[in-house]
């Protein structure tokens, strides 16, 4: 499991919410009354109780990215960064609410012996699982059919690696941006102090990476 800092949950959530992050773009939003409608998930993904002020100047920060674009677009955000694209991915979404511990932990070793390199993200309601879409997985879900789950197929992720001295905390709103700015809309997003994972549908991922790529060969 994953554990973020405030600022990071916070570009997280409002990242993968495009309605939420154009609202903050363009300034139409209450960053209060944003921070009270995320509290709970904020606090989820750190692990603790999360003051209601913090949350609001993390949410500001991110605003004042957009205020800073043009700055932002000369520096090397993406400098050194390492891409990775998989294919044939399924997205996975597990109702917390009638899920125990034990329950959880066997699912996490069922995916570790088929897929070692699923991604795992627990988030306030739900937790979801980034995997192959191979049989074994569907036979691992079929033992779980008791308990709520959605899937979702047809998907592909690209893994962003970036060094501990290049991080800066623009890098999400300005690799969501370089996509939305060509047409591509992500599914989901994910972001951890030096890496992102980026949920796309699969006729987009090619084109992504290759314009992720063009970006860091440009800063490089």
């Amino acid at each position: 499991m994953r554990v973020s800092s405030v600022p990071d949950a916070v570009r997280e959530i409002i990242t993968r919410n495009r309605s939420i992050h154009d609202c903050i773009k363009m300034d139409l939003i209450n960053y209060t009354a944003l921070a009270v409608k995320i509290q709970k998930e904020v606090e989820l993904q750190v692990g603790s109780p999360v003051n209601l002020n913090t949350i609001v100047v993390a949410i500001k920060r991110y605003a004042d990215s957009f205020e800073k674009k043009e700055d932002v677009q000369s520096e090397p955000m993406l400098r050194n960064a390492r891409l990775s694209l998989t294919d044939g991915i399924m997205d996975i979404k597990f109702s917390s609410q009638d899920f125990g511990t034990k329950d959880v932990v066997s699912l996490m070793d069922g995916f570790t012996r088929i897929d070692p390199d699923y991604e795992f993200f627990r988030l306030t309601d739900s937790f979801r699982f980034l995997t192959e879409d191979i049989s074994d997985v569907r036979k691992l879900l079929e033992s779980f059919s008791l308990h709520k789950n959605f899937f979702q197929t047809g998907l592909a992720k690209i893994s962003i690696s970036i060094p501990q001295s290049e991080d800066n905390p623009d890098i999400a709103s300005y690799v969501s941006e370089i996509l939305h700015n060509n047409g591509i809309e992500l599914v989901n997003a994910f972001f951890g102090q030096d890496s992102i994972v980026l949920v796309l549908h699969e006729k987009d991922a090619a084109r992504a990476y290759e314009i992720l790529r063009g970006e860091i060969s440009r800063q490089n």
